[in-house]
């Protein structure tokens, strides 16, 4: 066996980026190893390029030129983008990635930063651990403040579909060197709102709402528009499970797309089955939920179903495989994920608000709730547990911060999980951990959820489940079975359900488990399920955490849809050279 680098050509239009040896026009894609059994020919050429390259350019030139560019559009605060990153063997290197909102984009353009210094060493991220621990207002310094300046012009601030920022990502792309000659990737997915099933029935319920007017549907022509421009070796592209049966003008979207996709030249590939989809075939003769892909089923510790579509060129013979699986034995679960992160207590959102307050207004809610369990004959095994709860509750608890605590990489129990969290030791505080404030009220129906589900390790639905006295919220629908999940806890045994952009609105559908801390989950609690790294930072208010979270695709997802492409890739440089 030998080991081989995969080199190609690129364009006179693409110049290789501060080398001086702009004549060679040469990327390197990555590493691999092959059978070859002459004693001459294209890997030993190779070999010998190589090793002239090796002498010829400095460490850093061959850096410049020897990962895939990824464009990111879309990108919120960047779960694809670092998945992406954060490859086996980082043969991806982020180019331009592209977010419209101002604070999921300071999110995406600090994290391009923190790589961007991660590659310099662990030294080098002094900076940005100093702008998480709050020792410093800003996260660069005089030596670190040319990678920042590299950072804005990978992470750029657009709204997609306007034609003057529909220049800018165009002149940012032509300025990376990125064209239909370069092996590179695309990653994203158009805003999802108008596909998804809640949506949709929200939309339902405007007056002369019309399908085909939503802007939102046909984002993904801006994305399309991309592919056509600049030929993409490899596109990924993730979206909710509504678009399989959204519609306009009786026409199926996701058909369309489809349709779009492969006239354009690409062959659609399923991440959860051997389906594919190419030119002259018809749609209605695949099953779209084919390209569902279930997180938990890989590892993720939340039960998030998306569309993802792997595009891959025709003139290619890549063919990425399905995704391994986690048996159901072996899933991670949300006590696996954010138990052992600091605990803390809600916040009482009107009225005083201090831990002696706290504790009295639990006890009293804890105690109310012990009594009337006890008088209803199916809820009377739990009424035992409410007064124990009643009795152990912590005195006190913090109510967390932006920055909280005292950090430990050691917080998860899941290997593969503990190793993706797990930050540098420069790390000192918790990020974004900071429980909100709840009414009296909701906080007697969380108690009173948490203990439910601790219980009977299912959260209580419902009118009918949440049948003690004090517990019916002030709603018109409650008792019809629409909202049957109004108030839903996060069982500790299980995977999370979907963390959504709704989290940003309230906490009903994102209750803890542990009733002591009576409270719904912080931002960084939902990062953890989202596969976010402990150290990344997110910006703006907790409202718009929030949402920037529940928009995001796992990182820990993406990686593996990264690890699957490139394992494709090798497959077919093997053969080629074979």
């Amino acid at each position: 066996p030998r080991q081989f680098l995969v080199v190609q050509r690129v364009p006179e239009s693409a110049p290789v980026q501060e080398s001086t040896h702009g004549h060679l026009r040469l990327r390197i894609l990555g590493w691999d190893s092959c059978h070859h059994p002459g004693t001459r020919g294209l890997v030993d050429d190779i070999h010998i390029l190589v090793s002239w390259l090796a002498k010829k350019l400095t460490q850093k030139e061959m850096s410049l030129i020897s990962h895939i560019p990824i464009v990111d559009l879309f990108a919120g605060p960047g779960g694809l983008g670092e998945g992406f990153s954060s490859a086996e063997g980082q043969p991806f290197r982020i180019a331009v990635s592209a977010e419209m909102e101002q604070s999921a984009h300071a999110t995406l353009r600090l994290r391009a930063f923190y790589r961007i210094l991660k590659r310099r060493g662990e030294s080098a991220l002094a900076p940005y651990y100093r702008f998480c621990n709050g020792d410093a207002e800003v996260p660069y310094d005089v030596a670190t403040l040319d990678a920042w300046e590299e950072a804005g012009r990978e992470a750029l601030q657009l709204t997609l579909g306007e034609s003057k920022d529909n220049r800018i990502l165009d002149e940012n792309i032509r300025h990376s060197g990125i064209g239909p000659d370069v092996f590179w990737v695309l990653i994203g997915g158009p805003p999802c709102q108008a596909y998804s099933l809640v949506g949709r029935a929200r939309n339902r319920g405007k007056k002369d709402n019309r399908p085909e007017n939503d802007h939102r549907h046909f984002l993904y022509r801006e994305y399309l528009r991309i592919i056509q421009r600049y030929r993409p070796s490899v596109f990924v592209m993730e979206n909710v499970k509504g678009i399989l049966s959204s519609s306009v003008n009786g026409q199926k979207i996701f058909h369309s797309i489809l349709s779009d996709l492969a006239r354009v030249g690409y062959r659609i590939h399923s991440l959860s089955s051997d389906t594919h989809y190419s030119r002259n075939m018809n749609p209605d003769e695949i099953d779209a939920r084919d390209f569902i892909v279930r997180a938990e089923e890989h590892g993720i510790p939340q039960a998030r179903h998306r569309v993802i579509l792997v595009g891959v060129r025709d003139d290619l013979d890549v063919w990425p495989r399905p995704l391994d699986q986690v048996p159901k034995s072996r899933r991670s679960t949300v006590s696996q994920a954010i138990e052992m992160l600091p605990k803390l207590r809600s916040r009482i959102s009107k009225g005083q608000d201090d831990d002696e307050t706290w504790l009295a207004l639990l006890s009293d809610h804890l105690k109310h709730l012990a009594k009337e369990a006890a008088k209803d004959g199916q809820l009377r095994p739990l009424s035992r547990e409410l007064g124990q709860h009643g009795r152990s509750l912590i005195a006190e608890l913090s109510t967390g911060g932006l920055r909280t605590g005292k950090y430990t990489s050691a917080s998860c129990t899941v290997p593969e999980l503990q190793k993706w969290y797990g930050a540098s030791k420069q790390l000192k505080v918790w990020l974004n951990h900071e429980a909100r404030g709840h009414m009296r009220e909701d906080l007697l129906r969380y108690v009173y959820a948490a203990a439910f589900a601790e219980k009977y390790d299912y959260s209580p639905k419902g009118h009918e489940q949440f049948s003690l006295p004090g517990l019916k919220p002030n709603h018109e629908n409650w008792e019809t079975g629409k909202f049957a999940d109004r108030f839903r806890v996060q069982i500790a045994s299980g995977s999370a359900t979907t963390v959504t952009s709704h989290i940003a609105k309230d906490g009903h559908y994102f209750i803890h488990y542990d009733p002591k801390q009576c409270r719904s989950l912080t931002v960084r609690e939902a990062a953890r399920l989202q596969t976010f790294p402990d150290d990344y930072f997110f910006q703006g208010n907790r409202t718009q955490q929030y949402h920037q979270v529940g928009n995001a695709v796992p990182p820990l997802l993406a990686k593996k849809i990264a690890d699957a492409i490139v394992a494709a890739i090798n497959k077919q440089c093997v053969k080629s050279a074979a």
